[in-house]
């Protein structure tokens, strides 16, 4: 029976409910790092079926609430927590759990739990699990985030439960369309698409990425290729096991493996030794068992295995030690993956653990979309080519490397136009002759609002281009468009600013170009060890270095002086520290969102 819920706030609160073992807690676990990316500050409520810490035994504040506190409030200058022993029956309510919540300093509270309340929720969903749907008798699932293999048998909102991104997209969308006592939700929206913005316009992050996400169409063309040539593409087509894995029931352990009965017997029989890649021919009658290696197939008869370590054998008999319980030790055939399941869905990139798993599935050959082609170019009388005498008053070609280095490493075909003089003339004609190659191009310089570079009169002849300003630091001007048929960036002069411009914007568009369709950026909590400071309203993308420090936990500190032209500050860090536009200072012991290079650079 549903229980009726009053939302006691002026933000809008989310549920999240599925059965045990859906995958609730693994998801919000991606969701809340990409809605904090996207400047959405969260509350997260979870309901928990048993008794629970949330203190150390030997710490005071675990001390004085056992010997008798109804309430222990524990607080420093990072963060503060209340808890309180309720001492009763039941579980407290969520409206009462609610109007524990600083509703002035977050936008939503998401709810991991209370299934049977009439609270706006998103269902979780995996058919492989065989549970009924939980929407049939809940008229308040907003939406179902479910498997590819799921049938819904109602028009509800689908989403995919595997792509954090549009999940999260729904999240925003459903913050956006709430409203309490007549209050907006303060979020921006990005202009609607297939408009030309103004060039005084100026756009955050995300609405920067958005906008550009909606002019990119992924390539549909595919290829086959030599599972050996497949790192880094993207599978067209999901990969459909041909056999189960394991192929047999199979030892998890090198022991004994016996058919269970309660209570055990004193000893039991040796019959055989079963290797792996072998079998017992015969039935294994009760009493009897066969020493077995793991990885080797169970007798027919068998379904229990005790670990070697725990046997002990007097001449053709064995006894064993320790609690045994059925089915220990064994791995069941089709546990991992079930024959003509999906194994890996299209749209993954293909790393070393996907190239393992497919070829032990038995695939030679792999179904692939074609790899994008990128043209790049630098601008400028100033910029020489490394490698050659540097002329009077100029600078050798850096980001013209750095760009092509990212766009490989994401998997596409490069298409090097070198170095493009000041002339309106050339610039037009490279502009055209990149477009009839290549699916994107990309240039660095002379993207700024308000100067009158060669770049922008040539871009004005042949294409549809936007200059817009990003409120970010570095990389604040950033123009975009279409020439032709393909994606243009313009991404800014200052070194720095052109890799983290391309991490942020480009990197996302040529991953959904290639068919990428599980991609977000990594975003990790990370305590700052010294003060950070940006300005309200702007993204600031610091370059930083995280380690691992001796309280277990990940901490970060900027790499010092962070202009835009200093390359070395991106050697020497590991990371971008990103400070949202709501934040204008941090202070050490704060937790802050890193970026790992790991991910491109």
């Amino acid at each position: 029976m549903s229980i009726p819920f009053n939302n006691p706030l002026s933000i809008p609160v989310l549920g999240f409910c599925a059965y045990s073992g859906t995958g609730k807690t693994t998801l919000l676990k991606k969701l809340i790092p990409e809605l904090n990316r996207r400047g959405l500050r969260l509350a997260v409520i979870k309901h928990a079926h048993h008794n629970f810490d949330v203190d150390i035994p030997g710490k005071d504040s675990y001390e004085m609430r056992k010997a008798g506190a109804r309430q222990m409030l524990v607080a420093s200058h990072v963060r503060w927590a209340l808890m309180t022993e309720d001492l009763v029956e039941e579980a407290p309510s969520l409206p009462h759990l609610l109007k524990q919540i600083e509703a002035d300093k977050v936008d939503i509270v998401l709810v991991e739990g209370f299934k049977k309340l009439e609270l706006p929720k998103i269902e979780l969903h995996r058919a492989a699990h065989g549970k009924p749907f939980i929407h049939t008798h809940d008229a308040n699932i907003q939406a179902i985030a479910c498997c590819d293999d799921t049938v819904l048998p109602s028009e509800l909102r689908r989403l995919d439960i595997n792509n954090v991104g549009q999940i999260a997209d729904f999240v925003i969308e459903y913050a956006k369309q709430w409203t309490a006592s007549g209050t907006q939700l303060p979020l921006q929206a990005a202009p609607e698409c297939g408009c030309e913005l103004d060039t005084s316009k100026t756009l955050s992050v995300r609405q920067g990425i958005d906008k550009i996400l909606t002019y990119v169409n992924p390539i549909r063309v595919s290829e086959l290729v030599d599972i050996d040539d497949s790192s880094n593409r993207v599978l067209a087509e999901d990969a459909i096991s041909p056999v189960d894995v394991p192929q047999h029931t199979n030892s998890a352990m090198d022991g004994y493996a016996f058919k269970f009965s309660e209570p055990m017997l004193g000893s039991y029989k040796i019959v055989a030794d079963v290797m792996a890649g072998h079998s017992y021919p015969g039935t294994l009658q009760a009493g009897e068992a066969v020493r077995i290696m793991t990885g080797a197939p169970m007798p027919v008869g068998a379904d229990t295995v005790q670990m070697k370590e725990l046997a002990e054998e007097n001449g053709q008999t064995v006894s064993f030690n320790g609690e045994i319980r059925l089915g220990d030790h064994v791995r069941q055939a089709g546990e991992d993956i079930a024959k003509d399941t999906t194994a890996l869905a299209a749209g993954h990139r293909l790393q070393a653990a996907h190239q393992g798993m497919l070829a032990s599935l038995g695939f030679g050959r792999l179904p692939v979309y074609r790899k994008p082609k990128v043209a790049v170019f630098s601008t400028g009388d100033e910029v020489c080519q490394p490698g050659e005498p540097l002329k009077q008053n100029c600078i050798y070609d850096s980001n013209r490397f750095t760009i092509k280095s990212m766009v490989k490493q994401l998997g596409c075909e490069v298409i090097d136009l070198g170095i493009i003089h000041d002339s309106e003339a050339a610039l037009v004609e490279a502009l055209k002759g990149a477009a009839t190659q290549a699916d994107v191009v990309i240039s660095s310089g002379g993207v700024s609002v308000g100067d009158a570079d060669f770049i922008k009169l040539a871009l004005a002849k042949v294409g549809q281009i936007n200059f817009w300003r990003i409120n970010m630091r570095p990389g604040r001007p950033l123009a975009f468009g279409q020439i032709g048929g393909s994606l243009f960036f313009g991404l800014p002069g200052n070194p720095v600013a052109v890799m983290v411009s391309f991490m942020q914007f480009v990197q996302p568009a040529l991953r959904k170009l290639a068919g990428e369709t599980d991609w977000a950026p990594t975003l990790v909590p990370a305590i700052a060890d010294a003060p950070l400071r940006s300005r309200c309203g702007r993204t600031e993308f610091m370059r930083g270095v995280h380690h691992l420090a001796s309280d277990g936990k990940l901490h970060v500190t900027s790499t010092g002086a962070q202009g835009s032209g200093m390359l070395s500050s991106m050697v020497r860090g590991n990371c971008l520290i990103v400070i949202g536009e709501r934040d204008e200072q941090l202070m050490p012991g704060d937790t802050v969102y890193i970026q790992p290079f790991s991910d491109l650079l």
